[in-house]
């Protein structure tokens, strides 16, 4: 699949886009013609390699440093198309003292856990998505793709994981009822299993068979983006191997991802 050039004069943010999911969705809408924004507290200042992608670093924690970077983009770009909400906390230090906590029970989970992922994952999705907002509405258009997982629909790791992914499907969809009356459309993405640097240090460990590029993310990200009518989907959860299929693109490799289901997971 040659990058297409359909998302020309469209502006990106992409929240933890540095590395992983978010570093190839990044990519992918470059690639496709947007100017992308990154913004994490591992991302560079200043324009990357690829003139179309800008760092911002801040942390997803901090109110002002989030509010600042939404100005810089508005005062660079001056508009606002897409926001993939991929910021995220609570996989650091799965180890601790020797022992491996993140699938124990809630009873003997870290309180810290929980406070990571929804200070840098719900909350953080949360302020970014009022943050852009206001520009998609002016402009009575825009997507907002907040990344998500099964962990919202089953028990998978552990407690703290299953309901912060379920109250991020929870805002799509409340956030898709007030935005759909201006033709803002939300929704969740669930990747399968992606070849994320993380993942790849792991891999003689794991059956990668049936497994996705950060780019495959990048590129279901980029055919919503493009699709006039993608506000049909508001309010959905979307499986990224299920919008292959919809849209007909394939991974980076040639392979087309087999879509996972709730049995699957």
């Amino acid at each position: 699949m040659s990058p297409m050039r359909n998302l020309e004069g469209k502006v990106a943010i992409v929240t933890g886009g540095t590395f992983g999911v978010g570093g190839g969705i990044a990519r992918v809408l470059a690639q496709w013609g947007a100017r992308v924004f990154v913004t994490g507290r591992s991302a560079h200042d200043g324009v990357a390699n690829d003139e179309q992608i800008t760092g911002i670093r801040c942390d997803h924690r901090v109110d002002a440093e989030v509010t600042a970077a939404f100005e810089r983009v508005a005062t660079e770009a001056g508009r606002v198309d897409i926001l993939v909400n991929n910021v995220w906390g609570g996989y650091e230090r799965m180890v601790e003292e020797g022992t491996f906590t993140w699938t124990k029970p809630f009873w003997e989970q870290p309180l810290w856990r929980w406070d990571a992922m929804f200070s840098a994952g719900v909350r953080a999705h949360y302020q970014a998505s009022q943050l852009a907002a206001p520009a998609m509405i002016a402009q009575r258009s825009g997507l907002i793709v907040n990344i998500s997982f099964w962990a919202a629909q089953k028990h998978i790791g552990n407690v703290a994981y299953g309901v912060s992914k379920a109250a991020t499907d929870k805002m799509t969809a409340d956030m898709a009822t007030e935005l759909k009356p201006h033709g803002v459309a939300v929704v969740s993405l669930y990747p399968g299993l992606v070849r994320t640097e993380k993942v790849m240090e792991a891999a003689q460990y794991l059956d990668l068979s049936n497994s996705e590029s950060p780019e495959f993310i990048g590129r279901a990200v980029a055919a919503l983006a493009a699709d006039p009518d993608v506000v049909r989907y508001t309010g959905r959860v979307l499986v990224a191997a299920s919008v292959g299929q919809e849209y007909g693109f394939t991974d980076i490799d040639g392979k087309t991802p087999r879509p996972l289901r709730l049995t699957d997971v």
